[in-house]
């Protein structure tokens, strides 16, 4: 549920009718298993000599952490957990340890681990009902900041602990609720972001040696501003903001004078920007209509660094090595997963290390995903990501999902999804809307539903039904709806508020009642309970309106099947969230598929239960919507 703020952009409609139909004799269905074949991969870490890439990998059934020869040697596994995720590596600057987060079935209380080439790991912040993160290395590579709010839950206190000793010192104490931006190289300023809405924020800087804070943008109305990295010399400090700009662009502001200077201004959002290691470099994340676009620049001279021609696909992340003289990134297409490949800076051709696509599935009958726009109910442009079935046409239409993602805020980019590939490869269209109020497409987007949601939301879910019909291969009486989070409370609002819009719907660990939702929080989201009270609704004043778009409270409603899947250590979406609805629903008469995954939280990382939940959902969906025909 926790959102980034992005934005809106206007541009040409592009129906779907439009998209060319594709001739394939034949389209193999592959089983689930094959598609839990592939592999997936997050984080990447140079180790310290540049020779291994250290990467969190759920090839053995939960993510774990190995280590991948630069010279395409086989992996090498570091961890061997069974039971609980493993992710987040970072690698010691001068020997063979590193760290990681790990937490305790999905409870999203991590803690902060270290581990060598011998002996177990150690748990670098003990305690119970703890969370720690992982902040980055100093400068000098001899120490390693983090944070954790073992003091109060609801404020994460900095550290700065020493490499050797794992002793470690109190840099800042929380006691308001503030998101870390970045400290200094000589560890002078600490710049920190207060929010007050989603759309609302300030920079403030610390000034550690004489104590004082300032906030270094003040204004009036709305404006967003994060930090984003302190210039090696410390004499700017980055953030993005969208002051008097419909997207958020890159600034600095000069910490002697307080100039400030715009460096990078686009009609898209910039989602980021970081400095190398030792600050060669300058690395910008653009978020292109749904599409990551990376673009690295030479600090000092500003030039851009040229990439390489690579696959079809976009780079979604990127790690510098401690010298500066390599990159490793990832590349993800619509029909390929996540693949890791290293680059010599300034050289002509990246090597690609893995291949995760299950050697089972032949990419060429898995889709390409394409940007669709649709107008709406009152005439609002609405983007989203549509999948088509190799095999429809209009001779042979397909049912069809409306896929809502997460949120409140969140978007559906262009890329591989394991789970919507297997449900198109088995005969079902998806359209993953990016209803308003998703980030990417400009801050008036954004904003328009706050305070209206589960209403002119879920309008454009309805909405994009008509689109899907006009392309002449979706057959419009077997539409269905589908999401996870916010977007698995869509598929519930559906089914209660407009009873008669979808066939079925599919919620994956929904809100079903506001009230409770926004009461029982966790308490480390302190520095951003208010903002999210600001769109949503303060559970205090709004109990009203919060009840009234409820769906437990109007379960009497829901006449179509549904399926519901839930972690029980979900921290956002409490279990009681989905047995109250469950019961709610059946006791009105609906037919109601539910699944729980004891060992699970806000999503579900574990092959095994993926193999379960995911099935279960494509038999569900074929038993009520009658996709999966040979």
């Amino acid at each position: 549920m926790r959102r980034r703020i992005r934005s809106f952009h206007a541009s040409r409609w592009l129906v779907a009718l439009w998209l060319p139909s594709v001739a394939i004799a034949a389209v193999p269905r592959y089983p689930l298993e094959d598609f839990l074949a592939t592999t997936a991969m997050r984080g990447a870490a140079f180790s310290f000599d540049g020779k291994r890439v250290l990467v969190a990998s759920d090839e053995s059934g939960v993510f774990n952490i190995k280590a991948i020869p630069v010279d395409g040697s086989p992996a090498v596994p570091l961890t061997r957990s069974h039971d609980d995720a493993i992710v987040s590596p970072s690698a010691f600057p001068r020997d063979d340890r590193f760290l990681y987060l790990q937490d305790d079935g999905g409870n999203e209380l991590h803690h902060l681990f270290v581990q060598g080439p011998e002996g177990p790991p150690r748990d670098l912040t003990p305690g119970d009902k703890l969370k720690a993160n992982f902040l980055g290395w100093s400068r000098d590579d001899r120490s390693f900041f983090l944070s954790t709010n073992e003091r109060d839950p609801r404020f994460f206190d900095l550290y700065e602990m020493d490499a050797g000793t794992y002793r470690r010192r109190l840099v800042f104490r929380d006691q308001v609720g503030y998101e870390f931006g970045d400290l200094s190289r000589d560890r002078r300023w600490l710049a920190l972001a207060r929010a007050r809405s989603t759309t609302d924020s300030d920079l403030i800087l610390l000034d550690r040696a004489s104590g004082e804070m300032r906030n270094l943008t003040p204004h009036a109305g709305e404006m967003r501003n994060e930090p984003q990295a302190f210039s090696p010399d410390g004499r700017w400090l980055y953030y993005l903001t969208d002051e008097a700009h419909e997207f958020s662009l890159l600034a600095r502001i000069e910490l002697a004078s307080g100039r400030r200077e715009v460096v990078e201004k686009l009609d898209w959002d910039i989602d980021f920007a970081a400095f190398s290691p030792r600050g060669r470099y300058l690395a910008l994340g653009i978020n292109r209509d749904g599409r990551t676009e990376i673009r690295i620049r030479d600090f000092a001279s500003g030039a851009e660094v040229p990439l390489p021609r690579l696959p079809a696909g976009e780079i979604t992340s990127i790690a510098f090595s401690r010298d500066e003289a390599s990159l490793a990134f990832y590349l993800n297409g619509s029909r390929t997963p996540s693949d890791l490949f290293v680059l010599e800076l300034g050289g002509t051709e990246a090597r690609q290390l893995t291949r995760n696509l299950s050697s089972r599935i032949d990419p060429r009958f898995l889709v390409e995903a394409e940007v669709v726009r649709f107008p709406s109910y009152d005439g609002i442009e609405i983007p989203g990501i549509l999948y088509r079935p190799l095999d429809a046409t209009p001779a042979a239409r397909v049912p069809a999902l409306v896929f809502v993602h997460g949120g409140p805020g969140g978007q559906s980019r262009v890329g591989y999804s394991g789970l919507i590939q297997y449900l198109v490869n088995h005969g079902y269209a998806v359209y993953a809307i990016n209803n308003r109020g998703s980030s990417g497409y400009g801050k008036t987007f954004f904003a328009m539903d706050d305070r209206r949601h589960g209403e002119v939301d879920l309008d454009d879910c309805v909405a994009s039904k008509r689109m899907l019909a006009a392309t002449g291969w979706v057959d419009p009486d077997r539409i269905g709806i589908m999401g996870g989070s916010y977007g698995g409370y869509m598929v519930l609002a559906a089914l209660a508020f407009r009873p008669d819009a979808f066939v079925a719907g599919v919620d994956l660990f929904g809100v079903a009642n506001w009230v409770r939702t926004l009461e029982s929080i966790p308490p480390y989201w302190e520095s951003f309970r208010l903002a999210l009270y600001r769109e949503m609704g303060d559970p205090a004043t709004d109990r009203e309106r919060l009840r009234r778009i409820s769906p437990l409270f109007h379960a009497d409603q829901i006449r179509r099947p549904l399926m519901v899947l839930q972690g029980a250590n979900d921290p956002r979406v409490l279990q009681v969230e989905s047995d109250e609805m469950v019961a709610a629903a059946r006791g009105a008469g609906a037919t109601v598929d539910y699944v729980i995954f004891d060992d699970e939280g806000h999503g579900f990382v574990k092959k095994e239960n993926q193999l379960r939940g995911y099935r279960g959902i494509l038999e569900f969906l074929d038993r009520h919507l009658g996709g999966s025909a040979p």
